[in-house]
């Protein structure tokens, strides 16, 4: 690595929400830089008008915030090297076109979308396998290299369409190093000549964002592995600027793969199989359609942060819980796999679980509370504060608080039947009615003393507490499973529990 201050970028394009794939490259550039002492930098790459979404760039600067990995240089924060939208920064770039196309790096091209379609039909009737406009089939198109001097002076000045190509030679090795994949050797008589400036005076990603990177100083390019195509034609326009020995260092990161293994994970696999791929719920003002977020389906955004950082990224250890400072100290490009990543939506659920675990139960009941007034019920916070404690363990997130502590508010409106008839012989009504009368003449509803006093009348009458716990547990709480039913009993108070068991007793005598 260079003595240059480390400065990475995470460059979106403003065409709708930020997919969970795009939230891990911004984490690994964040880690870099924060492991490197650097800078993180946000820039809106919104060169392409015709794509621009409304409202986008706002939803990608606020998943950034609500995941706490928040750039230092953006749109919304400023920086020294303002403004950090492209479109902002147009009037630049047709400086850097013009500069290639004096070097003999670029050309003008007055081709029509006609003629480019033409061009293409006629390679592939040649049995070419990938058409493309490069340093054979430029010969015979209308471009500066093609037309007399001037008719193309004739052509610009009467403002006819061109586009401006970068001019790569025709047989060329292009070697640059990943840091994540190595060395990389691609020969120019495989690569098109690419368009740098458009007909509607913006440039393409490819001129603004080498371009950009080295005006911002960007000593790291770390991006999804979509971008390694381009990446021989930025290392060619770093050589054709003059610009080689501040090229940033390339890493280009793995896909994160559909649950299967079977190919690049889509917002139609999450739409299929139930769970987000944006960090925040996303409304498309063009279609009106809906795409939920980790954020709206209660995650944590740490757990978020600890899951994504796993994706792709091994940390050597069989550790697997981390707050975002240790993943800052134990990250490595060097441990970044070159595979794709298989996206686990359960151990999604894992991690969050691991998260809500570590809350305090004040926390969790201050979290539940809402829920709970939302359900009708109105318990103090202490009362929610010793339920939440009870259920946790249960619970991947808040909202399944609910489900797993009705009981605490409100007796059972049915019973699990199919289990409690499992459970149920002769002789259990009567044990259970005389559990019921103990219960009743208890004063002691502490859930030590609950459990001694089941305890001492079974072995009275000698029979196994496992032959009426799961029962009493139906009974009183409706369900086959929960927390301890003595810490249950103790805290919803004997003249619930009596008056539970009477409902309950007047059910199972038709059992």
């Amino acid at each position: 690595m260079s003595d240059r201050r480390v400065r990475v970028r995470f460059a979106p394009s403003p065409t709708g929400y930020l997919h969970i794939g795009g939230v891990r490259t911004a984490l690994y550039n964040y880690l870099f830089a924060k492991k490197h002492g650097g800078d993180f930098l946000l820039r809106v790459e919104d060169t392409d008008q015709t794509r621009f979404v409304p409202g986008a760039e706002d939803y990608i600067m606020e998943a950034l915030n609500w995941l706490g990995i928040n750039p230092v240089e953006s749109p919304l924060h400023g920086g020294p090297h303002t403004p950090y939208r492209q479109s902002e920064r147009k009037p630049m770039y047709r400086a850097y076109a013009d500069q290639l196309i004096a070097n003999d790096y670029a050309y003008y091209a007055f081709d029509t979308p006609e003629e480019l379609d033409e061009m293409r039909k006629r390679l592939e009737a040649a049995k070419v396998a990938s058409p493309q406009y490069n340093a054979i089939t430029r010969n015979s198109m209308k471009n500066s290299l093609t037309l007399p001097e001037d008719e193309v002076k004739r052509r610009l000045e009467a403002g006819d369409p061109y586009v401006i190509r970068i001019k790569l030679p025709r047989q060329e090795e292009v070697r640059f190093h990943d840091i994540i994949r190595g060395w990389i050797v691609v020969h120019t008589q495989n690569m098109d000549d690419k368009v740098l400036f458009k007909s509607d005076g913006m440039p393409t990603y490819h001129l603004a964002n080498v371009v950009d990177d080295y005006l911002m100083q960007i000593t790291h390019v770390i991006r999804g592995e979509e971008w390694l195509p381009s990446a021989p034609l930025h290392v060619m326009l770093y050589r054709y600027f003059g610009w080689e020995s501040v090229m940033p260092e390339f890493a280009h990161l793995p896909l994160l793969l559909k649950p299967d293994g079977n190919g690049k994970l889509s917002k139609r696999d999450g739409d299929r199989l139930g769970f987000p791929v944006a960090p925040l719920n996303w409304k498309d003002p063009n279609s009106g359609e809906t795409t939920s977020g980790y954020r709206e389906k209660g995650y944590y955004p740490e757990a978020v942060l600890n899951f994504l950082a796993l994706l792709g990224w091994n940390p050597g250890t069989t550790q697997e819980i981390f707050s975002l400072d240790q993943l800052v100290e134990a990250f490595s490009l060097d441990r970044v796999s070159k595979s794709g990543a298989k996206f686990d939506f359960e151990k999604a659920k894992w991690f969050n679980h691991q998260y809500l675990l570590m809350r305090s139960d004040e926390e969790l009941a201050e979290q539940f509370m809402p829920l709970l007034h939302e359900a009708g019920f109105n318990k103090p916070m202490e009362y929610v504060k010793i339920v939440t404690g009870l259920v946790k363990e249960r619970a991947n997130f808040v909202h399944d608080f609910l489900e797993h502590s009705r009981f605490f508010f409100e007796g059972p409106k049915t019973y699990d039947e199919a289990t409690l008839r499992k459970k149920w012989k002769p002789e259990t009504q009567g044990i259970m009615q005389g559990w019921r009368d103990l219960l009743s003449q208890t004063d002691d509803y502490s859930a030590q003393n609950l459990e001694a006093a089941l305890k001492a009348y079974l072995e009275s009458i000698n029979v196994g507490i496992g032959q009426v716990l799961q029962a009493f547990r139906i009974m009183i709480t409706g369900v086959g499973a929960g927390p301890s039913m003595f810490e249950v009993c103790s805290l919803i108070g004997k003249e619930e529990v009596v008056s539970r068991f009477d409902s309950a007793l007047s059910f199972t005598s038709s059992l």
